[in-house]
């Protein structure tokens, strides 16, 4: 009998590999748009576009993907399970589309883009092509068919970056940005439409035999993980959205102030896009571990599995922490324009945060296995009220630092609540002592290596990484047990 952890291990390899050199290729637009786009309030504005994005795709999925997975281990009729989720889907992504192209001029004066409608168009057909493949693509999840969704994904994302590179350096006149943002939006249009195109057999062979109780079933288990997950992409993104919308009143509400709150926008999200280094392995890791938690949970060794994978995550995560935090005079220059440096100081906020985020992540599966999802949308329901309270408060005093220490206080508050809960409701003995011992080693190295003031960036790197190979060899000392189970 193969051993879970393996299989684990090797799912998030192959789904990496697809999410990781994807999301690397994608990020190498950052330098690409910080180097075309000179002045930030530019990239301001795509950074605020793609910050609705999330919002969308969380509405426009409605949860379906997990209730897809749920009900695969509970319903005889895998094919109904498919066909009824996804056409749910669609429905309500068919509902949206007519609902934008009758109000896309309101919206677009209620984001400040009066004079580009255009912008919301092309920006809700994105997410509605992209919410209706999501289900394909757990379908292709939950067969484990990781080889062809990678392709898919894969194939997505080089035709946008090939789009990228052809319009802004071939076409793009940095004289007229806004061209810039419909050539990045177009790039994305045409990547998302492969998808569908990839995807084709799921669509031709769909039959509309809609099962209203089974369908009513899976929205009422996915509709607290739909208010969850809008929260918690309050949580991701809205601070880009309310740093322009708090900076653009407070600064005078006038053209001048605009360009001062999208600059600040595009500052902070080129900077981000550091920070996210972890978010994408979590991406690559949350792709293959959903399903393998569902598959688990009938085994009697469960919840030894689940903390396990606890302790190989955190120690993970917290290494990449470390090499991007303490090696932040590389990783700057992945920022072309020097203009967007003087948001680096929120990195290592940022990363730390995200680190919290992952932890929550890996605990929301007791929410999940249990049943009782509206736990999920009570933190984040909780969480997004802080994430709100917290940038009013004080972006008019601190700007984008607010929203980077916001970011951070919310994801450590989830994290501890989900941990309280689920130790109540669905209790999963995790070894709080490795917890301790590798988020608390990995901050105590990072501020070590701040404190100290080496001159030289030889000298940095030499120190700082020496340190981080230590961290290394004591994570692997502790983990070497379940390593070799995992071999």
């Amino acid at each position: 009998m193969s051993n879970p952890i393996r299989k684990l291990l090797g799912q998030t390899a192959v789904y990496g590999l697809s999410s990781i050199i994807g999301r690397l290729l994608n990020y190498l637009l950052v330098p690409l748009y910080t180097s075309v786009f000179i002045d930030p309030s530019d990239y301001g504005v795509v950074s605020e576009l793609y910050a609705w994005v999330a919002f969308l795709v969380v509405l426009l999925t409605f949860g379906m993907e997990t209730a897809f997975f749920r009900f695969l281990q509970q319903k005889e009729d895998k094919e109904s399970v498919f066909r009824n989720g996804f056409l749910t889907v669609i429905g309500i992504n068919v509902l949206f589309y007519f609902a934008l192209l009758y109000f896309n001029q309101d919206i677009a004066d209620l984001m400040l883009y009066s004079d580009h409608n255009e912008y919301i168009i092309l920006l809700g057909t994105i997410v509605c092509i992209d919410a209706v493949t999501a289900l394909p693509l757990a379908k292709l999840r939950s067969e484990e068919k990781a080889a062809r969704f990678a392709t898919i994904q894969f194939a997505s994302i080089i035709l946008n970056v090939v789009l990228n590179l052809f319009f802004m350096l071939v076409i793009f006149n940095p004289e007229l940005p806004e061209e810039g943002v419909l050539f990045i939006l177009f790039s994305n249009l045409f990547a998302s439409l492969l998808k569908p195109i990839l995807l084709y057999k799921d669509f031709s062979d769909l039959r509309f035999s809609f099962d209203w109780e089974l369908a009513k079933e899976m929205i009422f288990y996915s509709f607290p993980l739909v208010i969850a997950g809008f929260a918690g992409i309050i949580n991701e993104t809205l601070d880009r959205i309310l740093l322009k919308q708090i900076l653009f009143v407070t600064e005078g509400s006038s053209a001048e102030a605009l360009h001062i709150a999208e600059s600040e926008v595009g500052i902070y999200s080129a900077c981000y896009k550091l920070a996210m280094l972890v978010t994408i392995l979590l991406q690559a890791y949350r792709y293959a571990a959903e399903p393998f938690f569902f598959a688990q949970m009938k085994s009697d060794d469960r919840n030894k599995v689940y903390a396990r994978v606890m302790n190989l995550f955190i120690g993970v995560v917290c290494l990449v922490f470390l090499v991007v935090s303490l090696n932040l005079d590389i990783f700057k220059h992945f920022i072309q324009n020097e203009v967007y440096w003087e948001g680096l100081k929120v990195v290592p906020i940022l990363l730390l945060a995200n680190v919290f985020l992952g932890i929550y992540y890996n605990q929301s599966i007791w929410y999940k296995l249990s049943g009782r999802t509206s736990f999920g949308a009570y933190i984040a329901i909780g969480g997004a009220l802080l994430t709100v309270l917290i940038n009013i408060l004080f972006i008019p005093e601190y700007g984008y630092m607010a929203s980077a220490w916001a970011t951070l206080i919310v994801y450590a508050a989830q994290m501890i609540a989900s941990y309280m809960l689920g130790q109540r409701f669905y209790p999963i003995k995790y070894n709080q002592r490795k917890f301790a011992l590798y988020i608390g080693g990995a901050v105590l190295i990072y501020f070590l290596c701040s404190s100290i003031d080496l001159q030289t960036a030889a000298s940095r790197f030499i120190v700082h990484n020496g340190l981080i190979f230590l961290y290394v060899a004591l994570v692997f000392q502790m983990e070497r047990n379940s390593l070799r189970k995992a071999t």
